[in-house]
């Protein structure tokens, strides 16, 4: 049994306190906002955002972010992403060297254009800094349904010591040492789901949704492989896998925004209605701006971009991505 904090308690980080609780494990979640904790401590349930799903009478609830930290074996950071390393710097008088430390948020910081761990490795160089993604809204978790994820860490030892915290019989962890692919996988796929979302709320069908999947993921493994990911990380559960369940879920809140945003309300309008930090308009700008500074090809980042922050259509910019010059599917391929 390990003693973990889970710091933030939105309903990824409710669902994966539940599930390491019901592993056997010493649970203490963490939450900036008073309010959450007390209606946690009360309730037994997050009303608002895992609603439905009961929480344990002994599972210890707190806005101390120290009591959240002290004496645990490990930590999962679960806030939001653009809090990722505003949260790092407050947990850095109660680090331990070579506490591990598990982000399970996705995005890229658009100042800097660093991934979450890079920001919390900047912010707390003591830890021993993991990551944990795939495709598994906390909506399932919670329900204990089958999910598959991959846990990333620097050496082996980490990522095997948190596959075994966190499998059990319906939840299967695997192990990878590529944590900068898994988390360009994590971050862009949530702004491909923006306009996969754009796309049903436009009325578009099967055919156009499996198009933005699959031209999504060559986008993505273009850039992950030029900054130094592995491509076949980006054909697993973190790439593929990932893009697919946000794309198509009625869970997703990335998916949910660009709906209605093809249906013609703006971002913030559609922001304000999910209710939700929807991560991948936090991400679009750092996407493009990392293509540009790798000299990639984003296309349908580039226009979703566009749909976001410069009043374009939704409908517009599937025209445009119609009507680009013709190509060749992969340029790795040659004629005989």
């Amino acid at each position: 049994m390990a003693k973990v904090g889970i710091l933030g308690a939105g309903s990824w980080g409710t669902a994966l306190s539940l599930l390491l609780y019901k592993n056997g494990h010493d649970v203490t979640v963490w939450s900036i906002d008073k309010r959450e904790v007390e209606m946690l401590q009360t309730e037994r349930e997050h009303k608002s955002k895992l609603p439905g799903v009961k929480l344990p009478e002994d599972m210890v609830f707190t806005n101390n972010l120290e009591e959240g930290m002290k004496d645990k074996d490990f930590l999962v950071l679960a806030v939001p992403s653009i809090f990722t390393r505003s949260t790092a710097r407050s947990m850095k008088p109660y680090i331990k060297l070579g506490q591990k430390v598990v982000n399970v948020a996705k995005g890229i910081e658009e100042n800097t254009l660093m991934t979450l761990s890079e920001q919390i490795e900047e912010e707390l160089p003591e830890a021993d800094v993991a990551v944990l993604s795939g495709p598994s809204h906390a909506e399932e978790v919670g329900r204990q349904l089958p999910t598959t994820i991959v846990v990333g860490a620097r050496t082996k030892e980490t990522a095997q010591y948190l596959q075994a915290a966190f499998m059990n019989d319906f939840f299967r962890v695997y192990t990878s040492p590529d944590i900068l692919g898994i988390e360009i996988g994590g971050a862009l796929k949530n702004v491909i789901a923006l306009a996969a979302g754009a796309a049903d709320g436009l009325g578009y069908g099967d055919n156009t949704k499996a198009a933005l999947i699959t031209r999504g993921i060559a986008e993505i493994t273009r850039l992950g492989v030029k900054m130094g990911g592995k491509a076949e990380t980006f054909a697993g559960l973190t790439g593929i896998g990932d893009l697919i369940v946000t794309c198509a879920s009625v869970h997703s809140r990335n998916r949910k925004a660009g709906y209605l945003m093809g249906q013609g309300k703006t971002m913030k309008e559609a922001m304000d209605e999910v209710q939700m930090v929807v991560e991948g308009v936090y991400s679009a700008k750092a996407g493009l701006a990392l293509a540009k500074k790798y000299e990639v090809s984003m296309p349908i980042i580039e226009q979703v971009n566009r749909v976001l922050f410069e009043d374009k259509t939704a409908a517009e910019a599937v025209h445009e991505l119609m009507v680009r010059g013709a190509g060749c599917e992969n340029t790795d391929l040659l004629w005989d």
